[in-house]
């Protein structure tokens, strides 16, 4: 697992824009904004369900790239594990107009636990990629958050940061990571709300791209 070196992380949106190299159709360095929506309802006293829409801009926040929805189910196998079982349908297009379409059944593994007032969490996410018109594969991503007791001005914002990493199971080497940071509120009783910034690095080949990310995240609970 990569060190998780906290100290890269800033709680404000820090745009450095790097134009020396093209990769996926953004410069390096490509400011980006990714909004999400999310509907979790109960189905039983062991299962809920959620579902999600979420989308990205790029090209300094001019042109949407990317769109998913994700349904899932989710089950608490114990006060400290959950079990989610999800389905994920992507449109996705690069420096072109056509969309391309990619369908991802998921699985995720979340571990959870609390330690000096802090609340942690490990998601481990196992993800078929069923890509339109290229090779399908297996992927292993894991996400690791840490949550502050702290509660800052008059809408109690709280804290967090958290990194990802992504594994190409038929490749070697980490080739993706993410970290995050950010605050979560509640806004009412039923409507919680995320605005976080996230530096994304990928490789391809022998090169990497960065992109700058600022995002918000409303979810519905019924």
């Amino acid at each position: 697992m990569a060190t998780r070196n906290w100290y890269h992380v800033v709680v404000m949106p820090i745009v450095v824009v790097l134009p020396n190299r093209v990769y996926g159709g953004f410069n390096d360095g490509d400011f980006q904004y990714w909004s999400s929506a999310k509907v979790r309802f109960d189905i039983n006293k062991d299962w809920y369900g959620t579902v999600e829409e979420e989308f990205r801009i790029g090209d300094d926040a001019e042109r949407l790239y990317y769109r998913h929805t994700d349904l899932g189910v989710v089950t608490s196998l114990a006060d400290w594990l959950t079990l989610g079982l999800n389905f994920r349908h992507i449109a996705e297009r690069g420096t072109g107009r056509d969309w391309k379409w990619e369908n991802r059944p998921h699985i995720n593994l979340t571990f959870k636990g609390k330690l000096a007032g802090l609340t942690l969490s490990d998601r481990s996410r196992f993800e078929y990629r069923d890509k339109y018109n290229a090779k399908d594969m297996w992927r292993y991503r894991n996400k690791f958050t840490v949550k502050f007791p702290w509660e800052l001005t008059p809408l109690k914002l709280k804290p967090y940061v958290a990194e990802e990493i992504y594994i190409d199971l038929d490749q070697s080497g980490i080739n993706r990571n993410r970290l995050y940071s950010g605050v979560s509120m509640k806004l009412s009783d039923n409507l919680s709300g995320n605005i976080y910034y996230l530096w994304q690095a990928s490789s391809s080949g022998h090169q990497w791209n960065d992109i700058h990310t600022l995002g918000t995240q409303l979810e519905f609970r019924f």
